[in-house]
């Protein structure tokens, strides 16, 4: 059964950031985070959610928010990716899904009947006491970042 993180400390973690420096979810006390877990750069739906986060980048800082995004591809990647869309936040390369697994979203998954692990595109809201106070599992990526930031307005 999978665990609900909700009201409970979010894990930290030190990755690789497309900034060329390592960072820690510590990094952020004081802010609101978005973490979202997503599989992997250049495919259609991690597009579509990576260009919905960037055009509510302003809109988020307003709220005292900051975005993360996670996957387990390499930083290059991520750079390539960011150059491409102009994605104005850090992109975090989880290559040994140290993260994905302390946020329990490297699972198994089913597709097209054949089963192998991978990444369950997830968003965490953690608030400025690193609590995670909202969790979404298996997003659907249309109207998520929305609803993410209604979340954000409404109670943070």
């Amino acid at each position: 059964m999978e665990e609900e993180m909700k009201g409970k400390p979010a894990p930290d973690f030190t990755l690789p950031a497309s900034n060329g420096e390592n960072i820690s979810l510590s990094d952020f006390k004081g802010k609101n985070v978005i973490v979202y877990f997503y599989p992997k750069d250049m495919t259609p739906g991690c597009t579509t959610e990576a260009c919905d986060f960037r055009d509510h980048t302003d809109e988020f800082k307003q709220y005292n928010t900051e975005i993360i995004g996670i996957s387990p591809d390499p930083i290059e990647k991520h750079q390539t990716f960011i150059d491409k869309h102009g994605l104005p936040f850090l992109l975090l390369a989880d290559e040994d899904k140290e993260a994905a697994e302390a946020f329990g979203v490297w699972q198994l998954k089913r597709n097209f009947g054949k089963e192998s692990m991978g990444i369950v595109r997830s968003t965490f809201i953690i608030n400025k006491n690193g609590t995670i106070v909202e969790e979404w599992k298996n997003v659907k990526v249309k109207n998520h970042v929305e609803e993410t930031l209604a979340y954000i307005k409404e109670n943070l």
